[in-house]
């Protein structure tokens, strides 16, 4: 089986609304060959979760499950997203397809990512054909669910013997998986890694990639340490600057959308956005990792080609209030007067009744790059 395209363990990060979700199907597409279904805009061979303060190592792993069976309650072993990866993975390596597998977490650092990983942390170390640079074990539970996700069914019978289309472990590995691989037998990494399986051991092969996306400005997330950072790449998605309205870079959604105000005036909703960006830009001083509280393009998503005052009110001044100047309210108040004792600015409500005044200052701060 060919490996030319190498796995991808990459994060991208950045502020919100700057379109990481795309780029990732983007790599996907065209990086990987993963196919997209431009209907339901899903990737074809890829698994996706999304972290969060509750999600485990048992969501992401797999867990055993309660269910009903006629008047009784029988259990059930059900493999998490990782599990479901892999064995997606696993299982086009034995049927020696040449198609690649993905999985994609988003919102990493929402969730402990150390504690949701667990052992399988070590297998993000990859040498360069794409496999793991070491195995890892796991439970004979897990590896059931990893031959479920592989669609071969397996159970663990009552002497707890794991069985795999009603062979036992070692026969189906032995025979079954060496017997399908040995017309590729000069792939012998790929036949040794698989035959690990009966010494229930696992690794990343190279037909896996995973794609992992982190929202800079959240404040409320997990620390990842550099042991964790240092096995990804990482890549930065740039907020919308005033040099994307000079080089005509702004996407064709948003360059058409407009800004009704109640006046019937219409502004350039772009406008707003990089205007937005430079007067954060240009507070630097007094906040705290400027370059992540700025806003992306999809920071609000035009529908019909149009964006509300309501939407600016409930999405962009409220974020500029409580995250982006949550610190240092002095800046938002001298946008509208240079004595911030003419515009007290106690509450959010003293500060979202100047929307409308705000937002165009912010739409005609860049006008004149045009």
């Amino acid at each position: 089986m060919g490996n030319s395209v190498k796995p991808i363990q990459k994060i991208l990060f950045g502020s919100p609304g700057t379109g990481k979700s795309y780029q990732l199907r983007q790599i996907a597409k065209h990086q990987l060959g993963i196919k997209l279904d431009e209907d339901t805009k899903s990737l074809e061979n890829t698994v996706k979760t999304v972290f969060h303060p509750e999600y485990t190592y048992s969501d992401f792993m797999g867990k055993l499950l309660p269910y009903t069976y006629g008047n009784s309650v029988a259990y059930k072993y059900y493999p998490g997203h990782f599990l479901q990866a892999l064995g997606k993975a696993y299982r086009g390596l034995i049927d020696n397809s040449e198609e690649k597998y993905l999985l994609v977490i988003d919102e990493l650092n929402r969730g402990n990512a150390a504690a949701i990983f667990g052992s399988i942390f070590q297998l993000l170390d990859r040498e360069d054909d794409g496999w793991s640079t070491y195995d890892v074990d796991i439970s004979e539970l897990e590896l059931v669910g990893l031959f479920n996700a592989m669609d071969y069914k397996a159970n663990i019978t009552v002497d707890r013997e794991i069985q795999v289309k009603g062979s036992t472990l070692e026969n189906f590995v032995l025979y079954e998986l060496e017997n399908k691989l040995s017309s590729n037998s000069e792939d012998r990494d790929r036949v040794r890694r698989l035959k690990n399986l009966k010494d229930h051991k696992i690794s990343l092969p190279p037909n896996l990639s995973i794609l992992a996306t982190i929202n800079t400005s959240d404040e409320s997330i997990y620390y990842l340490d550099s042991a964790f950072k240092r096995r990804w790449d990482w890549e930065y998605v740039e907020a919308p600057s005033e040099a994307d309205i000079t080089n005509k870079n702004v996407p064709d959604i948003i360059s058409k959308a407009t800004l009704e105000l109640d006046n019937g005036e219409h502004l350039k909703w772009y406008r707003c956005i990089v205007g937005i960006n430079k007067f954060i830009k240009s507070h630097y001083s007094s906040i705290r990792r400027v370059e992540d509280k700025q806003i992306g393009w999809w920071f609000i998503k035009p529908n019909d080609g149009k964006v509300s005052l309501d939407q600016v009110k409930d999405k962009v001044m409220f974020y500029l209030w409580d995250s982006v100047f949550a610190r240092d309210k002095r800046p938002l108040g001298k946008v509208f007067t240079e004595s911030l004792s003419d515009t007290n600015l106690t509450t959010y409500a003293d500060f979202v009744m100047h929307t409308k005044k705000f937002i165009k200052y912010m739409h005609d701060s860049v006008t004149a790059l045009e």
